[in-house]
């Protein structure tokens, strides 16, 4: 296995015909992978203008829609990169950042659509950090980390089970304890995550002295 594919999330979805035929559409397209980077932001941004402004049964659906939007951006973005052979100079840069302003815009959306601002605010930058301690990790010559138990994934699967549930609780009541409960989950499982990864790279640390 090369560096290269040692650091790479990995994906389930990745493999499936799907992904592999809208992939290679867009490999043969004048689409760069940057280009798909890019939009995940458009979709992270979108939803996250629903989730704080229009948190409604429609605007929280259309909101979970943006969510899974963006996760499909993140899994096209490295396949037509990596498998279509159109990987750039830069694309290190537009793998890693787009991902954390999606991350943040998403997260501090959510803790104002609760009535929490405070809450969102916690959880984006303690899910910031976990890509900080991944990438340490790697800066140290290690395989980066992607384990949990609140990765991306885990973070945006909760977030679209809540913007969904959500949408159901509206029509019962005006509170929000499905986005609230969302918002803390996020930032207590980001913060085990966070714990989870230093600890690992402590021990490889220790087995190398």
């Amino acid at each position: 296995m090369t560096d290269e594919e040692s650091n790479r999330r990995p994906i389930a979805a990745r493999g499936s015909a799907w992904a592999q035929r809208i992939a290679g559409a867009l490999a043969r397209s004048a689409i760069t992978p940057n280009q798909i980077s890019v939009a995940s932001v458009l979709f992270a941004a979108i939803g996250a203008t629903l989730l704080a402004w229009w948190p409604t049964a429609p605007g929280l659906v259309l909101c979970a829609a943006c969510v899974q939007l963006r996760l499909v951006c993140n899994l096209l973005d490295g396949m037509v990169a990596m498998e279509g052979g159109k990987a750039s100079a830069v694309g290190k840069i537009y793998n890693e950042f787009p991902d954390r302003v999606a991350d943040s815009l998403l997260i501090v959306a959510l803790g104002y659509a609760c009535g929490m601002p405070w809450l969102g605010w916690l959880g984006a930058l303690l899910a910031a950090l976990t890509a900080y301690i991944r990438v340490f990790g790697g800066s140290l010559g290690f395989a980066q980390d992607f384990r949990g138990p609140f990765a991306k994934q885990q973070r945006m699967a909760v977030l679209t089970v809540a913007c969904i549930a959500g949408a159901a609780e509206s029509y019962w009541h005006p509170q929000r304890h499905g986005l609230l409960a969302a918002a803390a989950l996020i930032a207590v499982g980001s913060l085990l995550t966070c714990i989870t990864r230093t600890r690992a790279i402590a021990k490889q640390l220790q087995a190398s002295h």
